[in-house]
């Protein structure tokens, strides 16, 4: 469902991101794993169509980024660290603003499910969005998710900031939407999480994919270890 094929993209002659190829099947969750610099942003941008790659490919349900942008964006939905809404209108209005200008119309009481779905209390539905915290916010980038069908979710730091019982209903969020049969990106620097929501881990370091692993095949001891000698060498 996600994939990308030798990706390379460089910035006034420094490689961001150097011959990157990784994938992402439906019902996976992928964490990327790496610090600041790593690549990882960079990586989501082209995904987003927000960067063009100086070499290989990016692709979204076999559709090339590049030669397919209004196709790839519609099979995608994107959570940032920080999930940008309108403060001054509600959660079920900046549901319904949003999912119209991605083409899903629903009337009142499916936006509200698609709200639950995602873990907003009922009584969030109809408070404006500048109230919310960062969880909730994460909530309704869940639910446009749901609301546009989305076959993929990219999302980066997702869990910066929260809390860890916030983290933890987060990993349950996106745990179910994988078994709906979406594919999962995430990029992170919370090793912990990673290993506790994803399905395979990726460790980027200079923009190379250095190891990518299935995640039951690690303890968290085991990865953190990985990690840092990974960083170090």
């Amino acid at each position: 469902m996600l994939s990308t094929e030798h990706l390379t993209k460089r910035f006034n002659g420094l490689t961001a991101v150097d011959d990157l190829s990784l994938s992402v099947a439906p019902g996976e969750i992928f964490a990327l794993l790496g610090p600041n610099g790593a690549g990882k942003t960079t990586t989501i941008n082209c995904f987003l169509g927000f960067l063009t790659p100086d070499q290989g490919r990016v692709l979204v349900d076999d559709l090339d980024v590049g030669t397919h942008a209004l196709e790839t964006k519609r099979r995608l939905a994107y959570i940032p660290e920080q999930v940008n809404l309108y403060g001054h209108f509600s959660g079920v209005e900046n549901l319904a603003y949003f999912s119209e200008l991605a083409g899903a119309s629903h009337d009142d009481a499916a936006l509200r499910q698609f709200l639950s779905e995602a873990g907003l209390q009922a009584d969030a539905h109809d408070r404006r969005v500048s109230g919310y915290s960062k969880g909730m916010r994460q909530k309704v980038g869940i639910a446009m998710a749901l609301a546009k069908s989305a076959k993929a979710l990219i999302l980066d730091e997702p869990t910066s900031g929260l809390d860890p019982s916030a983290s933890h209903e987060f990993t349950v969020l996106l745990r179910r939407f994988a078994a709906s049969g979406a594919a999962v990106l995430m990029a992170t620097h919370d090793l912990f999480r990673a290993k506790q929501v994803a399905s395979r881990v990726g460790i980027v370091r200079h923009g190379k994919l250095v190891h990518a692993l299935t995640a039951a095949e690690l303890s968290h001891t085991d990865l953190e270890k990985l990690y840092l000698e990974t960083m170090e060498s």
